[in-house]
């Protein structure tokens, strides 16, 4: 076989085969899968490498001002098509497989997501890089490089167990190591102060050592950078332990440091976990902010105008210590004086608030930020202290305005409020969608928003169609390029055009087509994780997200057993088969949803081997959801379940890329979903259950859920049947305290007060499921109103509103 040594310069069959001899070192004819998905990684990741090299000297040539978001999570997915689809390289790469008797397909499966993620906050960050650089803006992410991820999950007798996600074990083609930046990060210790300098005399030391992964915009040839630090001990360690036998601790200190970088969100529930995962913040956030300023110093003479060349982005409070840390690098390293430092500071970074909820906001013992960065805790104490200053001329005399603004949390164990740092250090806060912003400045930040009206906006989340859309469902895609032309992939607002084919039956039935094909793939997905076969042609209605108390997955539940009780009451009625999906994973020390995740199982084990049901009713739970499972689940969904108590949820994106697929959504008058109701209009979306201002007024009036379990004796059936072990007779107590949560512990998320509600709206699917044709326009008016829910359109109206970055062009 005639190989190029030069692939670049061949036809991309021949750059695969130069790669599976040059780079993978094996002979072309006898090429694994595994060794063809490695070659055409290095086709794709040759041009990435000419496109990251070009953008970055158009930047610094241009000296542009760079957006830095920095983000504990980026869950990016597989590489493979997503990059071949942005460098058109898909038809050649398709070609040259099929000499080698593969399809794309079949070798894009063999790659492992990268696990650097946890759900819709990392989600949402990786479609945020995608937007930067499909819209040309100079831009680096900053994130933790780790080995392990969060975790995989598998399910055994009804439980998640959780193993390490060893994505890294067999390496990666995607990422670039850059051997000669690597930066000290230092803990602990303590501080002196001569001639009004602060000397940190720290007591330990690591070293990050950056990795990036190249980001690549559609239809252009810019990128976005995906820095990723990974922790290293320093050069030496204990020769003299090692010589003597002594390995443990000749590897202790190694350990000790390199952990850093091992596991995302460590488990927090014991004082060693929760060091490490501050060390975890404070470590990626103090490598990026002395990379960004030795790029700065590159480009510029001074840090003076940092804040006319960098915005910096907080997304959520992970980061947030980058605020007292771009401090410390102005004041104790740099020579700036507090007032002028605090000014820049002050204008540079900005900050995205992901929830409502005050217990989810991020504190740290005062002790433990004294005993790990004890510079930091000085300089939290001296922003508090002017800023409490500053806040006491606007109410002079009420302190109970000044505790409730303090950086400190005063009342009881002392910790220092990471999202009042955040609010306090930026020029700019804003919420994820209309309704979470407006809660914002009336509920958790209202006091800020007093002092600092203009500080507060909205950017409405969104989410890439290249990804969700054009790579999740190719069926669809093409119909869209058919019916469209392919602008819709850079330019959403296209799908509006859709609403001219709502009459048109050619494009209803392929339409519909579409949509089955997915769902037997799902079906496939199911059977080959669980077991269980179930019909594509029943309405496969969809709950898949983090398993989490506020986003009910629970009330599904006490719907779907009601259900079971009603199919076995009256089994003759006109059922519509329905297959209800869940997926996500459950925090490790969050018992709580790992029951949830047990009931589920529990309930689908009777549900399923119920002879007098039979296909009327399924339930299934998909294991180890993330996104390569997620790119199968959205296409194949009817139904999307967004159930969240109104008030609670922030936003959502999982709903924006169900109904972008075409499923109906069913869910409250919360976060994006009131949008997406605007979008696609009220009669193409089911809305139940209490709206916000109606949840505040029944806790304000005091909630008795114990009436709602007296007053609807199906509901009470329900829990009766869940808490007297119907579904677990072996331990028939095994679910009683999550039913008296419900009735007898106060049922925080109000699941009574809406089950009537849900259980009457999930009758009107039912009712239009009767109706395809109707389903079917309904449908496609949901994948017409989708167009604002571009993460392009968010991240434009970030660069024009909170970071004024531009596009370089090409």
């Amino acid at each position: 076989m005639n190989v190029s040594a030069t692939p670049s310069a061949a036809p991309l069959p021949e750059q695969i085969n130069a790669h599976l001899l040059h780079t993978v070192a094996v002979d072309p004819d006898r090429a694994s899968p595994s060794d063809l998905m490695q070659a055409t990684a290095q086709v794709a990741r040759a041009q990435l490498s000419k496109r990251w090299v070009a953008t970055q000297t158009l930047e610094r040539t241009h000296k542009a001002r760079r957006v830095v978001y920095l983000s504990m999570e980026f869950l990016m997915g597989r590489t493979l098509s997503n990059a071949l689809d942005a460098l058109n390289l898909t038809q050649g790469a398709s070609a040259g497989l099929a000499q080698h008797a593969q399809q794309l397909e079949d070798i894009a499966d063999l790659e492992r997501d990268a696990a650097l993620g946890n759900g819709g906050l990392g989600r949402l960050a990786a479609c945020f890089l995608d937007s930067m650089a499909t819209l040309g803006l100079p831009s680096f992410g900053y994130g933790i490089r780790y080995e392990y991820g969060m975790f995989a999950q598998e399910i055994q007798n009804g439980s998640q167990v959780e193993y390490p996600d060893s994505w890294l074990q067999d390496g990666t083609p995607w990422e670039f190591p850059r051997a000669d930046i690597t930066y000290p990060v230092r803990f602990g210790g303590w501080v002196t102060h001569k001639n009004d300098i602060a000397i940190w005399q720290h007591a330990g030391e690591v070293a990050a050592k950056a990795y990036d992964m190249v980001v690549p915009g559609h239809g252009t040839t810019k990128v976005s950078t995906l820095r990723l630090w990974k922790a290293v001990a320093p050069a030496h360690f204990d020769l003299g332990a090692f010589n003597t036998g002594d390995y443990a601790r000749a590897a202790s200190t190694k350990n000790e440091f390199e952990n850093i970088s091992w596991v995302l969100y460590p488990n927090d529930s014991t004082p060693a976990g929760r060091e490490l995962r501050l060390k975890q913040e404070y470590f990626f956030v103090a490598a990026s902010m002395q990379d960004l300023v030795k790029r700065h110093l590159n480009e510029h003479p001074t840090l003076h105008n940092l804040a006319e060349h960098v915005a910096i982005h907080l997304n959520d409070t992970h980061p947030a210590i980058g605020v007292a840390e771009l401090m410390r690098i102005l004041c104790d390293e740099h020579g700036f004086n507090w007032d002028h430092a605090w000014a820049l500071c002050g204008k540079t970074f900005s900050y995205t608030n992901h929830t409502l909820m005050p217990e989810a906001l991020e504190t740290w013992p005062v002790s433990l930020i004294q005993q790990v960065l004890p510079r930091h805790l000085e300089i939290i104490f001296r922003i508090n202290k002017e800023f409490l200053d500053l806040a006491a001329r606007f109410r002079p005399g009420d302190h109970e305005f000044l505790k409730r603004l303090s950086l400190i949390d005063e009342t009881g164990e002392r910790r220092v409020r990471m999202a009042h740092l955040s609010v306090v250090g930026s020029q700019q806060v804003n919420g994820v969608s209309a309704l979470h912003s407006e809660l914002l400045v009336h509920t958790i930040f209202a006091d800020f928003a007093s002092l600092w009206p203009k500080r507060f906006t909205n950017m409405t989340n969104g989410v890439t169609p290249r990804r969700w859309l054009a790579q999740a469902n190719p069926g669809l895609a093409r119909l869209l390029d058919d019916t469209l032309g392919n602008q819709w992939r850079t330019n959403l607002d296209q799908l509006k055009r859709l609403e001219d084919r709502l009459g048109d039956h050619d494009f209803a039935n392929k339409f519909m087509a579409i949509k089955r094909a997915n769902k037997v793939r799902l079906a496939d997905l199911i059977e080959k994780t669980t077991g269980i076969t179930v019909s594509p042609d029943s309405l496969f209605d969809v709950q898949v997200k983090r398993i989490h108390e506020y986003k009910r997955q629970l009330l599904n539940v006490l719907h779907v057993v009601g259900r079971y009780q009603a199919i076995l009451a009256n089994p003759d009625a006109p059922w519509v088969p329905r297959t209800v999906i869940f997926a996500g994973k459950a925090a490790s020390s969050y018992q709580a949803a790992k029951s949830i995740i047990r009931l589920i199982h529990d309930v689908g084990l009777t549900i399923n081997n119920d002879p007098r049901v039979g296909d009327k009713l399924k339930l299934v739970f998909i294991p180890n959801y993330g996104v390569s499972v997620a790119e199968t689940i959205m296409p194949g969904a009817d139904l999307s379940e967004q159930v969240s108590t109104a008030g609670t949820e922030a936003s959502g994106t999982g709903n924006m890329k169900l109904a972008l697929n075409g499923a109906l959504t069913i869910g409250t008058d919360d976060g994006a979903n009131i949008e997406i109701r605007q979008n696609v209009g009220d009669e193409n979306i089911f809305i139940f259950g209490l709206k916000t201002p109606e949840v505040r007024d029944l806790r304000v009036a005091g909630y008795h859920p114990l009436n709602y379990y007296d007053n609807n004796p199906a509901l009470r059936a329900v829990l009766d049947a869940i808490g007297g072990g119907q579904f677990s007779p072996d331990e028939p107590s095994r679910y009683s305290a999550l039913m008296n949560s419900l009735v007898w512990g106060g049922d925080h998320y109000m699941l009574l007060a809406d089950y009537a509600s849900y259980v009457a709206t999930q009758a009107q699917v039912d009712a239009l499921y009767h109706q395809p044709d109707e389903w079917c326009r309904r449908a496609i008016r949901n994948v017409a109103g989708m167009g604002v829910f571009s993460s392009d359109r968010t991240i434009a109206q970030y660069a024009n509103d909170i970071w004024h970055v531009t596009s370089l062009g090409d």
